[in-house]
């Protein structure tokens, strides 16, 4: 990735739903049911991007001038890690998280943790999240997983 990781502002919030609802549409519709991406995306509309922005860290990736990727620290809880699907496997997840753990790190949070869902586990089990347990939220089934602070590459 050439570009830059930065704080979100509310003003990004309709590009951010835009990379997010792409995300779920194209990536995690491969192992999520329509109305499972559905309500999942409901929550990803540019008013309720913009509550996200007041009240967690949000980071973006911007190269060349647009977001291409997003990922949030609330409190130890890592959210919300998205990245356009027609720039993934270009290490901009590995920047955002990276960016987060930078963030963990500063407020004195010592593990991380996350609900990754059935897409993105192996991203994170490469960057040394481990299952902790399964949970489900009606069809929707997701992967509680955690790991130390640490610096990512």
């Amino acid at each position: 990735m050439n570009g830059t990781i930065r704080m979100a502002t509310t003003d990004d919030a309709a590009e951010i739903s835009r990379v997010v609802l792409s995300a779920l549409h194209e990536s995690n519709a491969r192992d999520y049911g329509p109305e499972t991406i559905a309500r999942v995306a409901f929550g990803f509309v540019p008013d309720g991007i913009a509550g996200m922005i007041a009240t967690r860290q949000v980071f973006v990736a911007v190269e060349a001038g647009r977001i291409i990727g997003t990922a949030s620290r609330d409190g130890a809880a890592v959210r919300a890690v998205f990245v356009a699907p027609e720039v993934q496997g270009r290490g901009i997840g590995r920047r955002l998280m990276a960016e987060v753990d930078r963030a963990a790190r500063t407020a004195g949070i010592a593990t991380l943790t996350l609900q990754s869902s059935l897409t993105a586990v192996g991203f994170y089990a490469q960057l040394g999240f481990r299952a902790v347990r399964e949970h489900r939220h009606g069809e929707e089934r997701t992967i509680v997983m955690e790991r130390h602070v640490h610096v990512t590459a």
